[in-house]
This record gives C-alpha cells, structure tokens and sequence, in this order.
C-alpha cells in the first residue's frame, strides 16, 4: 500500500482486543503498538517441531488452500480474463515476523499480509476456533483461510489499497464501517470458493459443511464477540459485521457463485 505501513487484514484475536479498548476508553492504535512491541521480544528464530495433531492440521490446512487455488484460478480466468496470483500459507507458533505487517502474534487470530501475500496461521487458533468461539468441525478452519484468501483476492484486485488509504482521511467511526464491508466481502468470498470446491479441486463439500461454514462466520460476529466479552455489544466499534452479516454474506457467496455479486460497498444496510 502506498507511502507507508501495510496493514494485515483479518485477524479475530486483534478484533477482541479492540472492542476491550473501546469499551474502557482506550487507544486501540497504542494497545495494539504495545502487544506487538510484546511479540517482538518473545519471537523466536528457532525451528518450531509440530505435533501430530498439528500435522494433520497442517496438512488439512495445505488441501484447503490448494482448493482456493484451484477455484480462484477457474473463476479469475472465467470472469476476469486474467491469471489469479498464488499466495503462501505460513504457521507459526506464538509469534512471528511478516513482511511488512510487522510482527503477528497469535492472540490475533489468523491474518493475511499483502506485503509479503501470506496467510499467516498459528494452529492453536483452531482449539481456539472450537472452544471459545463454538465453531466445531473441519470446515470452520476451512472457513477461516477462505476467508483470508478473500482478502488476498481485495488485494489482487486493488481494493485493499483504496480502503487502507481511507483510514487517514475518515474518523473512527465512519473506518469501522468501511472496515465492516471488506470483512463481509471476504466472507462473501469464502462462500464462491465454498460454492466450486467440488467442481474445482478435490473438496467435496455437502451440506453439514456449508452450515458448519455458517456457523463459524457467525461464531466470530462482532455482536457475538462483544456480548461474550461484555454481556453487551456496541455497533459503532464493529469492524467485522454482525454474525447474522457474515453468515448472510457466506451464504450469498456459495448460493451464486458470482464474484461480481458481492460488492458489499454497494450494499444500503451497510452505509
């Protein structure tokens, strides 16, 4: 993004640690700045050996986006005429290093950087995913690197870069809304890749699958979130979409399977 700091885009764990800030009056820039300058010092160079349960996340991990890539690679040449550029999915442990999205932490929940195109996944989320937010199943990790994939796609596209300049021109709370609408794209996203899985790659998907994918973009709706942490939610700090938003706009996504049907920026509830 031009003339300054990437952002990276996604991220659940970072989402609670905002709407906390917001709700005691704090900073959520400084909260964040001071969490990252934690990460950096518990980041490690040292090789990370995974265990067998994390192995077959891994592996789980790696079919999925070897699907994304394979759908994403169909429908860019069939609606956009062009070729769909690869991203890498890296995991980590605890914390990490990015290319331009300074250092991720695993309290941040899984995000895409478009600095360096990566995902960035550590696999204790997926416990997380289950245990704290109630999205059990395979497919709510499925979900969750779709919907970053979503993202990268924003990227690919030049979305990313219009919305990120927005942030030094609107105050806070008309950027939470802008913030809303490309959350809710990448779910919508998710939802085309969800809707070729199985004309495009190896992935079968049946119906159990697509609703435990509902369920898990409405286990991460800001309104959940806050009533989890607060017992009460605040829409004016939304930043991701209500979790009735994110599985509509799923499901939209699977149901058409149009990539120009998810221009959420056009969208009259949204504004």
């Amino acid at each position: 993004m031009s003339g300054g700091k990437k952002f990276a885009f996604g991220g659940i764990g970072a989402v609670v640690i905002v709407i906390i800030s917001l709700f005691m009056g704090g900073d959520p820039t400084q909260i964040l700045e001071q969490l990252q300058q934690q990460s950096e010092v518990s980041t490690s160079n040292e090789p990370y050996e995974s265990s067998e349960v994390e192995d077959k996340l891994i592996n789980f991990a790696d079919v999925v986006l070897a699907s994304t890539e394979d759908v994403w690679g169909n429908v860019f040449q069939a609606d956009l005429r062009r070729d769909y550029p690869k991203l890498r999915l890296a995991v980590y442990n605890g914390a990490v290093e990015t290319a331009g999205c300074g250092v991720g932490k695993s309290s941040f929940g899984p995000f895409y950087c478009p600095a360096d195109q990566r995902i960035y996944l550590d696999l204790s989320f997926n416990e997380e995913l289950q245990q704290k937010y109630g999205a059990k199943g395979e497919f709510a990790l499925a979900y969750v690197i779709a919907h970053e994939v979503g993202h990268h796609i924003q990227h690919v596209l030049g979305l990313l870069d219009k919305t990120n300049a927005m942030r030094a021109k609107l105050d806070e709370r008309a950027y939470n809304k802008i913030s809303v609408m490309t959350e809710l794209q990448a779910d919508f996203y998710a939802g085309v890749w969800a809707h070729y899985a199985g004309q495009y790659s190896d992935v079968e998907l049946n119906y159990d699958d697509i609703l435990s994918g509902m369920q898990a973009a409405a286990a991460v709706g800001d309104d959940h979130l806050q009533e989890q942490a607060y017992g009460r939610s605040n829409p004016e700090s939304f930043t991701h979409g209500t979790s009735e938003q994110r599985a509509y706009w799923f499901k939209k996504g699977y149901d058409t399977g149009d990539i120009n049907a998810g221009n959420t920026f056009a969208d009259p509830s949204l504004q």
